[in-house]
């Protein structure tokens, strides 16, 4: 009894096994072509005269140049990437999948292109790579890293596409660093590689301008300061040298100055009344290329304010003048009759009253 339930359980698993694999078999393959090839895709049918409906992502393909119908066949010719997709053959009465195929249009890679830097000096350095032309396909790379005749560990960078770090082994070593990156997807693959010395790669990342002051009673002065990159490991073992360039915004010509040991410098000769534009470079001093220039920054040096011409203000505790309506007593002017009359009158009393006594 317990054979006969075994030798079951087995028929029913291998016929779940055939029923997924014949399901994988419509739905699951997928092929990658070279951009400009030929492809037939073939329907599958039992019988080659059955009549099909050949499909592409869902929509019915007809005759055209490019595209030829060839009983229950279907060729491609010169394939580009936009006929990328899913095609499937049906039955043509009853609608029923027969096959479905996926292609991918794309290229092989051609020989990456590598740089290498070092903006870490002397702890690590990092490489990069990029294809000159893309594939329009899933391409992988496999990189080695080997100093002399010894094999060295990478690590891929989690921030960066295509990017990966390396640990210096020695430090001023003479032996030379080799990089070699592989790039393959299904239609092929490719390699490069390029070979240095350590302090042929010394790049470090711009230096940060942080404050830029005027001068008081100084109109042809700035003075700037700056900070190290951050990415430098060690600027007091390992100091760096800044170039400084400066230019009003209104010309074309910079003015240039070197600085060594210190990160702040003091111009001397900039254009009175002007808007400079201002960067800074950074260098080991000793070996490796200059970084790029640092953000611009803008600044004008110290003006003299000019004296205002403006109409001169009454004081606070002048009043504007009063215009009464009613006359005062002082407003009747000395040629005023009324005060004529009143003296007329007093002087001929007084007379009167002398010539009785």
């Amino acid at each position: 009894m317990a054979n006969i339930v075994a030798s079951a359980y087995c028929v029913v698993l291998a016929v779940l096994v055939m029923c997924a694999q014949g399901h994988g078999g419509q739905e699951g393959r997928k092929y990658y072509k070279r951009i400009g090839s030929n492809v037939t895709l073939q329907c599958e049918t039992s019988d080659s005269h059955t009549p099909v409906v050949w499909r592409f992502d869902g929509h019915v393909i007809g005759h055209k140049e490019d595209q030829l119908l060839q009983g229950t066949n279907l060729t491609l010719r010169n394939i580009e990437t936009a006929q990328s997709g899913t095609y499937s053959c049906h039955e043509k009465h009853s609608g029923k999948l027969k096959n479905q195929i996926t292609i991918q249009v794309g290229n092989p890679p051609v020989s990456p292109t590598i740089l290498c830097r070092s903006n870490a000096y002397p702890e690590t350095f990092y490489c990069t790579w990029q294809l000159s032309s893309p594939t329009y396909i899933p391409t992988e790379f496999d990189i080695s890293v080997r100093h002399g005749e010894k094999e060295i560990e990478t690590t891929m960078d989690p921030n960066h596409k295509n990017r990966c770090n390396i640990r210096f082994l020695e430090m001023f070593s003479t032996s030379k660093y080799t990089v070699t990156v592989t790039a393959k997807n299904a239609l092929g693959s490719n390699s490069s590689s390029i070979s240095f010395n350590e302090n042929t790669i010394v790049k470090p990342d711009p230096p940060e301008i942080i404050e830029v002051n005027t001068i008081p009673d100084s109109p042809r002065k700035l003075e700037v300061k700056w900070r190290n990159p951050l990415t430098w490991p060690e600027p007091d073992s390992i100091p760096l040298k800044y170039f400084l360039r400066y230019k009003p915004v209104i010309l074309d010509d910079w003015q240039h100055v070197e600085v060594t040991d210190v990160p702040f410098h003091t111009i001397t000769d900039a254009y009175m009344g002007k808007e400079h534009i201002i960067q800074v470079a950074a260098k080991d001093s000793e070996v490796g290329t200059w970084s790029e220039w640092s953000k611009a920054v803008h600044a004008t040096p110290w003006t003299q304010l000019m004296p205002t011409n403006e109409p001169e203000k009454k004081p606070n505790n002048v009043s504007e003048p009063f215009h009464s309506t009613t006359p005062s007593v002082r407003a009747i002017g000395p040629g005023n009759s009324s005060v004529r009359v009143e003296s007329s009158a007093t002087l001929f009393l007084s007379i009167i009253v002398i010539l009785f006594i």
